[in-house]
């Protein structure tokens, strides 16, 4: 099965670096649950050494997610956060960051908490105004950290000018695209040096396996990513890269069913009386609306509103009965949560006003159920409020 070079998306989610089974011709990827590789002779082996250097099915799952991606090369880690790790060991202490200001609460405790203590240096701007990044630059800045579209405000930053804007200081951009997916945008195609996911969310889809992807176009970047990947050693195993794998099969019309109910609840939800503020790009009143639709293939699968105050908000939250109160995001099942005090609890109350995260917002990942029960939910459950 020749993939071909102009292959389309879905056909590239399905088959990129998925071959029969040499052995057997099966056409799934087999789970090599194996840790090590008998040799042929002293100095000659199948390409297979030791587990943590090399693993098929984790190959294949990173020339899978490098073609999604647009890239040259991935690499498979054990989450998110150990996918962010290996790419701040690009820097060197004295180094300055640039970083979306709304960043995931993970990555800012990883950055604040962890990296200071190594001499780096981060500045958080809100990225969706380009002069501010500008402004951020300094001539220590070596990496501008993106999220776009945020978590959980849902704030848009312009990929294509901000990295024309960082590579004219040669800057290299890290995009976190895990909120929106391939599916809705590449941000590769847009000039960014590198892209980062957690796998867990929609990429895997299907809320049972934790794990982080690196993407990188640079042959300096591929080469250490690659020598990092196996010194530190924080790997995807090989039952969850099978279970990505399984994933990306799908991730096209996942995202289909996920963009279209969540443009419903977005509509439904900007015109009920006891929400305050709805924050969806597939909304008109979104502030980039307008960039959602030039840079974004649908708007995606979360939504985030407000109520008024945090009991009405937690009223909500214990109301609902199809949607499950809790963390993470980018599964088949609806999932709903509380920013402030789920997702973004190690950012600072006053860090989290500043960039627009109240005690009221509630945050929902959008499955692929009947669209009719959702809504059906969120009525009776707003009726408590």
């Amino acid at each position: 099965m020749k993939l071909r070079d102009n292959a389309r998306f879905s056909t590239v989610c399905i088959h990129a670096g998925q071959e029969p089974d040499p052995s057997t011709g099966a056409i799934i990827t087999p789970i090599y649950q194996t840790s090590t590789y008998v040799q042929e002779a002293l100095g000659r082996h199948k390409g297979y050494e030791y587990g943590r250097t090399h693993n098929p099915t984790r190959s294949a799952l990173e020339a899978n997610l490098a073609a999604i991606e647009n890239g040259r090369a991935a690499f498979a880690f054990a989450s998110g956060m150990a996918a962010t790790g290996a790419v701040m060991t690009l820097l060197k202490a004295g180094d300055h960051v640039v970083v979306t200001d709304n960043t995931y609460g993970g990555t800012y405790r990883l950055f604040e908490r962890v990296l200071r203590k190594y001499e780096l240096d981060f500045t958080y701007v809100d990225t969706s105004d380009l002069q501010a990044i500008e402004a951020a630059i300094r001539p220590a800045t070596r990496m501008l950290f993106l999220e776009t579209p945020t978590n959980p405000t849902l704030r848009l930053t312009d990929l294509g000018a901000s990295c024309q804007i960082a590579h004219a200081h040669d800057v290299i951009v890290v995009v976190d695209n895990t909120f929106a997916s391939p599916a809705i945008q590449r941000p590769i195609d847009f000039g960014a040096d590198i892209v980062v996911h957690s796998t867990t969310k929609f990429l895997n889809g299907h809320s049972d396996s934790v794990g982080g992807i690196v993407v990188a176009v640079r042959d300096v970047h591929i080469e250490w990513l690659k020598f990092v990947q196996n010194a530190e050693g924080a790997i995807l195993g090989p039952m969850d890269s099978w279970l990505v794998l399984r994933g990306t099969k799908t991730l096209p019309i996942r995202m289909e069913r996920h963009n279209a109910n969540t443009q419903v609840l977005a509509e439904y939800l900007a015109g009920h009386p006891k929400v305050s503020r709805v924050h969806y790009p597939g909304l008109p009143t979104h502030p980039q609306h307008a960039l959602a639709c030039r840079q974004m293939k649908g708007f995606g699968g979360l939504i985030s509103f407000e109520l008024g105050s945090l009991e009405r908000a937690r009223t909500l939250l214990d109301s609902v009965r199809l949607m499950a109160l809790a963390e993470s995001l980018g599964g088949v099942e609806t999932l709903i949560s509380h920013p402030a005090s789920m997702t973004h609890a190690s950012v600072p109350p006053e860090r989290r006003l500043q960039i627009g995260l109240t005690e009221d917002m509630v945050r929902v990942s959008v499955g692929i159920e009947d669209v009719d029960d959702l809504k059906e939910d969120l009525a009776q459950a707003l009726e408590r409020v």
